[in-house]
């Protein structure tokens, strides 16, 4: 019986985006042929600049059933909101 590649979740920073966004998922026997099939899958029209690819069993996430034990403890430190500093206006992506 034949092995299944491992699943790869597929990241692309688009031409005029700072961030790269979660487009989808595809199989791929390692690395870097994932990124030449997602190359080919999801930047036909030549709208990306990076690529980035994770092996979907390495990504762990959080349970949104345990948001609040997450995240509550982020409201006692009011220094990490942006409401105390003044920020010039020549600085970009704020």
């Amino acid at each position: 019986m034949a092995r299944e590649w491992p699943l790869w979740e597929i990241f692309i920073r688009s031409q005029n985006g700072l961030n790269h966004r979660h487009v989808g998922s595809l199989h791929a026997p390692d690395a870097e042929t994932a990124i030449h099939n997602a190359r080919d899958v999801y930047t036909r029209r030549k709208e990306g600049v990076s690529i980035w690819v994770v092996r979907s069993a390495d990504i762990t996430a959080s349970r949104p059933s345990e948001k609040g034990p997450l995240f509550d403890p982020a409201e006692d430190k009011v220094y990490r909101h942006p409401t105390f500093y003044d920020i010039p206006d020549d600085v970009g992506h704020m």
